[in-house]
């Protein structure tokens, strides 16, 4: 029984490890241009945070995380990719809220949704967290006060790796 254990401890932190492509979706910029999700830059940790202008956690998550984010940058070479889901009618709101808010994040607009079903998010706020090779680390849903503390300590541990 200890054995088994051992090989589904084993065989779990390999599949948390393996490495995850980014699906390739042609979404927007928050002024607009295309941008192919191919495209996002791992040369440190990497946030994907799917989120809408509608959502409440999503919206305290994001102004939670940029009280270290800038540090994070410096310090690990941390991106974030901050994905608006908005939809068509509401899509317009993205740009002056996150000008609103000063978020210094990379903004994309998936108002479709083919991001958001390619990466199989079901329910915002969703963050993906990887490394610097593009490995999959971590994802999670929702958000409680606090849980941004959580992040800062795995972002730091990934940007020493």
């Amino acid at each position: 029984m200890r054995n088994l254990f051992f090989i589904l401890t084993m065989m779990t932190g390999l599949l948390m490890t393996a490495q995850t492509s980014i699906p390739s979706v042609q979404i927007k910029t928050v002024d607009g241009k295309p941008f192919n999700t191919s495209d996002i830059v791992f040369d440190g940790p990497v946030i994907i945070d799917f989120w809408a202008t509608w959502c409440k956690p999503c919206v305290k998550e994001l102004n939670a995380i940029i009280e270290e984010y800038e540090a994070l940058a410096e310090e690990t070479g941390l991106k974030i990719y901050a994905v608006s889901i908005d939809n068509a009618r509401t899509s317009a709101r993205v740009a002056p809220f996150v000008n609103t808010n000063e978020w210094p994040y990379i903004v994309l607009l998936d108002a479709n949704s083919d991001f958001k079903r390619a990466m199989n998010v079901i329910n915002v706020p969703h963050v993906f967290i990887f490394d610097k090779n593009g490995n999959l680390v971590e994802q999670h849903t929702s958000y409680n006060e606090g849980d941004e503390e959580h992040l800062f300590e795995l972002i730091r541990k990934l940007g020493k790796e």
